[in-house]
């Protein structure tokens, strides 16, 4: 299976820190194949190229992320990859012309103007439609630990949400996110979506939010319930333990063993769990519903995914980047602990220079556990 993501970056003033709306100046300095605008001006997006090697999908990010903070730079702006940035008010959104977004501001009101929020998307190949939508639905329980390595969301409009992930909850608002529940073939899912935009709920499949889904217009699988992580060793992370679940659940699938069954209302305490601890609290275990600490269930999903991971060369470095993350812990307790010691301006600041493209590649490609932010 190949591996792309599609990240979606804050644009802050670097004198302010504060989110602008200057997404248009910033793109025009891009190749468009490469650079998008987003529903607000406040927000740019970047996607790379699909690829089998992480360390090679580890340089195609850096070096968009490098792109970007070096046209921002030039206009005095910066760059943030994260759920939110702390230092933004509700009227700094500014919807891009667009007739699609100028529909949605009219049809969800609050819910758009709401929108200041950063997510990070991964697609994995998975070129059978049926196959990944039976993919689709067995990932789904161990998503929320995904979210917990994610968590980037901790501040809204300058306050601290108690959340690790906030993002997730403003997210969740929306009629089409939350987790996908099970269909009998593509064809059913299908008819699903043609429904939801009949209802007139939706305009187009385009706005099918669900966690993970069958790409409306690729061959691949996209995993949606993710922030934007502003460490790039975490984005790799993310996509090397995406991979590995859709090519074990692929593959469970096509020798007809039956999936892991976890009830809808039990998904969802599981999700709030992980948006509201991050990695610095319990977990919701899918296979027991029981409390674990985030770091056991993360290293129990490793072990459960050895196979997969070994299979496509990544396991080395899948698990020293995994022990990295959990040794920095999330980023929502980076961000914290940047506050108290500098206030608002220092998180914007830790934001910045994580985002920025000198990561150590050699470390990320070689699987060696990147060194600890202090």
């Amino acid at each position: 299976m190949t591996v792309g993501v599609e990240e979606e970056f804050h644009i802050v003033g670097l004198g302010t820190r504060r989110l602008t709306a200057e997404c248009g100046c910033v793109l025009e300095q891009l190749p468009a194949g490469s650079f998008s605008a987003e529903l607000h001006q406040t927000m740019l997006e970047a996607n790379s190229s699909p690829h089998v090697r992480l360390a090679d999908l580890a340089a195609d990010i850096a070096a968009l992320r490098r792109a970007a903070t070096d046209a921002a730079a030039r206009r005095g702006l910066g760059i943030v990859a994260a759920g939110t940035v702390p230092i933004a008010d509700q009227g700094t959104g500014q919807i891009t012309a667009n007739p699609r977004f100028e529909h949605m501001r009219g049809e969800y009101g609050v819910l758009v103007s709401e929108q200041l929020i950063c997510a990070m998307q991964v697609h994995v190949s998975v070129p059978d439609r049926d196959l990944a939508v039976a993919v689709a639905h067995r990932v789904t329980p161990w998503l929320p630990a995904l979210l917990a390595l994610s968590a980037s969301s901790p501040y809204w409009l300058g306050t601290d949400s108690g959340y690790a992930s906030y993002r997730t909850l403003l997210w969740r608002r929306w009629p089409t996110t939350r987790a996908l529940g099970e269909f009998a073939s593509a064809a059913d899912y299908d008819q699903t979506v043609a429904d939801l935009v009949r209802s007139g709920v939706i305009t187009d499949p385009g706005m099918i939010y669900f966690d993970v889904r069958p790409s409306a217009h690729l061959p691949t699988l996209e995993l949606r319930i993710c922030d934007s992580c502003p460490s790039l060793q975490d984005v790799v992370l993310l996509a090397g333990l995406f991979r590995a679940l859709a090519s074990r659940e692929a593959d469970a699938a096509l020798a007809g063993r039956a999936p892991l069954s976890v009830r809808p209302e039990l998904l969802e305490a599981e999700t709030w769990r992980a948006a509201r601890s991050g990695l610095e609290g319990d977990l919701v275990d899918p296979a027991t519903a029981t409390p674990m600490p985030a770091g056991n269930l993360i290293r129990q999903l490793l072990a459960g995914l050895r196979p997969a991971l070994e299979a496509s060369d990544d396991w080395e470095q899948v698990t020293g980047l995994a022990e990295a993350a959990l040794a920095r812990g999330s980023s929502a307790a980076r961000q914290r602990a940047a506050r108290a010691s500098g206030g608002l301006q220092k998180v914007v600041d830790t934001l910045l220079q994580e985002t920025r493209a000198d990561t150590d590649l050699q470390a990320v490609g070689s699987g060696r556990a990147p060194a600890r932010n202090n």
